[in-house]
């Protein structure tokens, strides 16, 4: 097959790796910083990328902070219309966290247009990832041990499980908070202290270390006010996240907000997730 990838980081230039070594041919475009080997096709424009090309792969995500294609591996900037107007309606396009911006535009052009971030397989081993990366933060930002500390994760989703899981498995002593009853019953089946996230004022004070996964306003001004003296709080939640940041800043609380960890500290694996994931797609469109 020919695959063309447009844009992306670390996790894009492994992924191009990956289909190389499968036997495919790879044109690569916006990639030029992390030093492609020499079976991958450097492209000018996306256009020469996609041209011929049985599938498409844009970014994850597909835009940066100020609306454009993510391509933090490249000096060129591009536009999301500029990518897809090279694009067909014959080529599969598969791309990761896509915007409503870029669904509508893709519509427009009667694209097939497939969001592997919205693939369970893929969820779960990035969150694999997000966990791994989570605990490698706390052990780096922190002065003490993992054993004996006291955390929160705020969440019970994929990342909040995988997280406490691994927390606990060091010695932490975790409590998870959660909205759902049915996560509740879980959270205490599996032997962690269960809070409330609707009601946790009055409790934040007791913990060494918070860590949000939950997309959704959890830590402002006041609940964050109550955080003790050095404890770190770290968001692990999409954007916008869950934390007030500007609070935090005001409030002198340690706060990280630790996006992509998945594409940061493991995009070999990360690669490997996505060209599986991939694979699944066009297999099921056989």
């Amino acid at each position: 097959m020919k695959f063309a990838v447009i844009g992306g980081d670390l996790r894009a230039a492994r992924l191009c790796a990956l289909l190389c070594a499968d036997g495919h041919e790879v044109r690569a475009f916006a990639l030029e910083k992390a030093e492609l080997d020499a079976e991958i096709i450097s492209c000018a424009d996306p256009a020469e990328a996609a041209q011929d090309a049985d599938c498409a792969v844009l970014p994850l995500p597909v835009t940066n902070v100020r609306g454009r294609l993510n391509t933090p591996l490249s000096a060129r900037a591009c536009t999301v219309a500029e990518a897809l107007d090279a694009l067909t309606p014959e080529q599969i396009v598969c791309a990761g966290r896509v915007d409503a911006e870029t669904w509508t535009a893709a519509r427009a052009r009667h694209l097939t247009l497939i969001d592997f971030f919205e693939r369970e397989e893929l969820c779960v081993l990035n969150a694999v990832a997000t966990a791994e990366g989570a605990v490698g933060i706390l052990m780096q930002e922190t002065p003490v041990t993992l054993w004996g500390m006291r955390i929160l994760v705020i969440g019970f989703g994929r990342v909040g499980k995988l997280l406490a899981d691994r927390l606990k498995g060091l010695g932490a002593r975790v409590a998870v908070s959660a909205r759902n009853h049915g996560d509740m019953a879980w959270i205490r089946a599996l032997n962690y202290e269960a809070l409330d996230t609707r009601a946790l004022e009055g409790q934040l004070g007791q913990f060494d270390a918070v860590v949000n996964t939950v997309p959704a306003p959890v830590l402002g001004e006041n609940r964050l006010r109550e955080l003790k003296p050095g404890a770190l709080c770290m968001d692990l939640a999409s954007k916008p996240g869950g934390m007030d940041f500007a609070a935090a800043g005001k409030l002198g609380v340690r706060a990280v907000w630790a996006l992509s960890l998945p594409g940061e500290v493991a995009p070999v694996s990360a690669g490997t997730i996505i060209r599986d994931t991939i694979y699944n797609i066009l297999g099921e469109r056989v």
